[in-house]
C-alpha cells in the first residue's frame, strides 16, 4: 500500500537543539576543540560601557568561520544559510526562536576590531596543531595567489598628471596618510610618457589580433586608479583576463601541509619583493610555538637581491631557482676573482671598470669592458660584439649570492625539495580558493583584505588539525581492538606452540 505522509505545521513542547545535532557533526566537533573565551578580554578595547549591546565577539568570528567553511562569499548569505541548519545555530549558541544578527552588523564588526584579534586567532590555531605534532617548523613552502578584489574593471580612473609629486604633495601642506592617498590619484610626466611609448608599442604588436577591448589592454597601475577599492591593482596572469586583485602571500610547513603565515598585499608587487616580508613574519609565528625555521623553497618568482640578502639576514637555507637573466658562466670567458675582471679564449682581459643602475633602477650591475685596441682585429669579432668597439659584461653587484644559489640546485637534495614544494603548496592554494571562500575578498581595503585572507587560513588549519585528532582517535581505537584479538588468540597460540615442542622431543627420542 502506497504510503503519504501529510504535513502538519505543529508547535513542539519540548526541544533541545544539543539533541538534535549528532556527534560526529562537524560543527559539534569543532565546537568543542575552539578556545574563544579569551576574545572577550581581548575585544573589550573596542566597546564603550553606555549604549546597546554589540554583536558578541565570539558569535562574530563562528559566522565568520562559517562563511569560509562553507565557501559563502556574501555576509548576506551566511545569515541565510545559518537560519536554515541545525548543527550552525547549535554552534554558534542559537535557539530557534532567536533572532540573527543583521548581515551588516558583520561587517561593522569586521571593521571595528584591529588586524591583531585575527592574527592571535590565528597563532592560537597553529600552537593547536603545534600541540598535537602537525607542525615541524623546519621546512616551509612559500607561494602566493591572486584574489579577486570587491572592485570592478570599469571603477578605473586615469591619474592625474603632475610636474613632481613630492613636491605637489608638500604644496598644499597635507599629512603623511593624504600625501600617500595624493600619490595613489598621480603621476609624473616622465613616468607618464614611458606607460605611453609602452602602451604604443603593444598597440603595433597586437595589430590584427583578436581584441579584448582597451581597459583590458591598454591600462596600468602607473596610470590608473580604482575610485571604488584604491588599494585594489591591476594584475593579469597567462590565460586569465586583466582584472583589479590583491596577492596573497601564504607559507605552509611541510610536514603534514599546516599553514604557517598568509598575509596580502598589493598585487603590483613582484613575489620577490614580498618574501622579506613574508619570511619575517613566518619566523616570528613559528619562533612563538617554540620552533625554528632553518629551509624555505619557493618558485623562481621569488628569486632578487632584496630575497637573497633576506634570507642571509635570517640565517636561512634557501631552494630558490634563479630568474630567467641569471648566468653562471660566459661562453668564451673566464672570470678571475682574484683580479675582478673577465678573460676572453683569446687572453683579452675585460677589467671592471663601473657600477651603474640597471635599467628599471631596481638594482645595480657591475660592468666590465675590453678595450677597443684589443677588439680592433680580432677574428671573433663579429659573433662576439658585433659592430660595437669593445666587449662588455653586465652581472649584479649580488653574483656571489646568486651563484651560492646556483650550485646548490645541482644536489639531488634541491630535486627532492622541488617536487616536495609542488605537492605541499599548491594543494594547498588550490583547497582555499576553491572550497574555503579565498576566490575573492568581500570587503575594501588591504587591511579588511588581510582580514579575510587571515580568517580562510584559520579554517584550513582547524579543518586539518579536526581530520588529525579523528585519525588519531581511530588509530587508538584500532590498537585497541588488535590488542584485545591478540589477549584471545594468545593462549590458543601458546598451546599450539607447546604441541609443536612436545612433537619435536617425541621424534627426537
Amino acid at each position: 500500500m502506497q504510503g503519504k505522509k501529510p504535513f502538519q505545521d505543529k508547535r513542539l513542547a519540548s526541544f533541545r537543539l544539543s539533541e538534535r545535532v549528532p556527534r560526529d557533526n562537524f560543527y559539534r566537533r569543532l565546537k568543542a576543540i575552539m578556545d574563544v573565551e579569551w576574545l572577550y578580554e581581548a575585544t573589550q578595547k573596542y566597546y564603550g560601557r553606555e549604549g546597546h549591546k554589540s554583536l558578541d565577539p565570539v558569535v562574530f568570528f563562528k559566522l565568520i568561520l562559517i562563511g569560509y567553511l562553507e565557501n559563502l562569499l556574501s555576509d548576506r548569505r551566511i545569515i541565510q544559510t545559518v537560519s536554515l541548519r541545525l548543527d550552525l545555530l547549535y554552534f554558534i549558541g542559537y535557539s530557534l526562536d532567536e533572532p540573527l544578527p543583521w548581515h551588516s552588523t558583520i561587517s561593522r564588526t569586521r571593521q571595528l576590531l584591529g588586524e591583531e584579534v585575527f592574527k592571535e586567532l590565528f597563532k592560537r590555531v597553529l600552537r593547536q596543531c603545534v600541540q598535537q605534532g602537525m607542525v615541524k617548523g623546519k621546512r616551509q613552502a612559500l607561494d602566493s595567489v591572486h584574489v579577486k578584489a570587491n572592485a570592478s574593471m570599469d571603477s578605473l580612473k586615469e591619474k592625474e598628471i603632475v610636474q613632481d609629486g613630492e613636491a605637489y604633495a608638500g604644496e598644499l601642506g597635507e599629512d603623511a596618510e593624504d600625501e600617500e592617498q595624493t600619490e595613489k590619484q598621480t603621476v609624473s610626466v616622465f613616468k607618464h610618457q614611458q606607460v605611453q611609448w609602452h602602451h604604443g608599442w603593444k598597440r603595433k604588436a597586437y595589430k590584427g589580433r583578436p581584441s579584448g577591448g582597451w581597459r583590458a589592454r591598454f591600462v596600468s597601475n602607473h596610470t590608473h586608479y580604482s575610485t571604488t577599492d584604491g588599494d585594489a591593482r591591476v594584475a593579469v596572469k597567462p590565460g586569465k583576463p586583466r582584472q583589479l586583485n590583491y596577492l596573497g602571500q601564504l607559507s605552509v610547513d611541510t610536514a603534514h601541509h599546516v599553514i604557517t603565515c598568509i598575509q596580502a598585499d598589493y598585487a603590483s608587487k613582484k613575489d620577490s619583493q614580498c618574501l622579506p616580508s613574508l619570511l619575517r613574519h613566518t619566523i616570528d609565528n613559528v619562533k612563538a610555538v617554540g620552533l625554528k625555521v632553518k629551509e624555505v623553497l619557493c618558485d623562481a618568482g621569488y628569486s632578487s637581491s632584496e630575497a637573497l640578502k633576506a634570507l642571509k639576514q635570517y640565517r636561512v637555507t634557501g631552494y630558490i631557482p634563479n630568474f630567467g637573466q641569471y648566468k653562471p658562466t660566459r661562453e668564451g670567458f673566464r672570470y678571475f676573482a682574484g683580479g675582478d675582471y673577465y678573460q676572453c679564449s683569446r687572453g683579452v682581459r675585460l677589467p671592471f671598470k663601473r657600477i651603474k643602475d640597471s635599467h628599471d633602477g631596481t638594482y645595480q650591475m657591475r660592468v666590465y669592458r675590453s678595450s677597443s685596441l684589443d677588439c680592433r682585429n680580432c677574428p671573433l669579432r663579429k659573433t662576439c660584439i658585433g659592430k660595437s668597439d669593445f666587449k662588455k659584461i653586465e652581472d649584479t653587484v649580488d653574483k656571489p649570492l646568486y651563484d651560492e644559489m646556483h650550485l646548490r640546485l645541482q644536489t639531488r637534495k634541491a630535486k627532492r625539495m622541488k617536487r616536495l614544494r609542488q605537492a605541499t603548496v599548491e594543494p594547498v592554494i588550490g583547497t582555499l580558493v576553491n572550497f574555503l571562500g579565498m576566490r575573492r575578498v568581500n570587503t575594501r581595503g588591504i587591511q579588511l583584505a588581510n582580514k579575510c585572507l587571515l580568517m580562510a587560513a584559520v579554517c584550513y588549519n582547524l579543518k586539518r588539525l579536526l581530520k588529525w585528532m579523528g585519525e588519531a582517535e581511530g588509530k587508538g581505537e584500532k590498537t585497541l581492538g588488535q590488542l584485545l584479538v591478540m589477549l584471545y588468540w594468545l593462549p590458543v597460540l601458546y598451546s599450539r606452540r607447546g604441541e609443536q615442542i612436545q612433537t619435536s622431543l617425541s621424534y627426537a627420542c
